[in-house]
């Protein structure tokens, strides 16, 4: 046991962290485990956003989840399962929250109207430092 005040809480934080990543491991497994005993589109699913948490948590890298999900994807196009089609917000939904094209154009013209001289004045040079001797 460590007798060190920040060794303790090292200690405290790896064992939590380990409950953690050891959760989240078993999480994908039974994912997993459950798409090939019965494969569907909600299983493989599950399986694939499984992985994704575990890659956005840093528990396992990008290229090793991408390797385990081409493998379900296989798998699933091997058993026939087609994948679930996500209700994803499309962009016909959005045309309202964009400005049309001519309003743009409009403010361009009028600070081009202005004059010269309302431009921003030059800024100021700093002032010379004082050098002790």
């Amino acid at each position: 046991m460590p007798i060190i005040k920040s060794a303790i809480k090292r200690m405290k934080q790896t064992i939590k962290r380990r409950e953690r990543n050891v959760t989240i491991k078993k999480d994908i497994k039974n994912a997993h485990k459950a798409f090939v005993a019965s494969p569907s589109a909600a299983a493989a699913s599950k399986a694939q956003s499984e992985l994704d948490k575990a890659v956005k948590k840093g528990l396992i890298k990008k290229n090793t989840a991408a390797r385990r999900k081409a493998t379900i994807a296989k798998t699933a196009k091997v058993a026939g399962v087609k994948p679930a089609t996500a209700a994803k917000k499309t962009a016909a939904a959005k045309p309202a929250a964009k400005k049309p094209v001519a309003a743009k154009a409009a403010p361009k013209k009028a600070s081009a109207a202005k004059p010269a001289a309302a431009k921003k004045a030059p800024a100021k040079k700093p002032a010379a430092k004082k050098t002790t001797k």
